[in-house]
């Protein structure tokens, strides 16, 4: 059993993830490459005091980008986490927001 802080890399805070934590009450980690589902749902139970009721992954390409002119680089391609939490739970990266 890995430490919960190693599988979980950082929340993914965007307009698309919010909206979804609001409608929906799911949230969205970005973790590491080789973490399955079951390993997700006990670190963010763990971490957070919550009660998971799903978890779905997707790896995620990372983007092409041109650096010094003609030279292409490439950001790193990632895994991202997306949990869906027990009703009446809730996880809250702002306080008062």
């Amino acid at each position: 059993m890995r430490d919960p802080h190693q599988i979980i890399i950082r929340p993914i805070i965007t307009e698309k993830a919010m909206e979804q934590k609001e409608k929906f009450n799911k949230v969205t980690f970005e973790v590491i490459k080789d973490a399955n589902k079951l390993e997700v749902k006990e670190a963010v139970e763990r971490l957070f005091g919550v009660k998971v009721e799903k978890v779905n992954i997707v790896n995620v390409h990372g983007k092409r980008r041109y650096r010094f002119g003609r030279i292409l680089g490439r950001e790193p391609n990632w895994k991202k986490a997306i949990v869906t939490l027990k009703e009446g739970y809730k996880i809250e990266f702002f306080e008062g927001a």
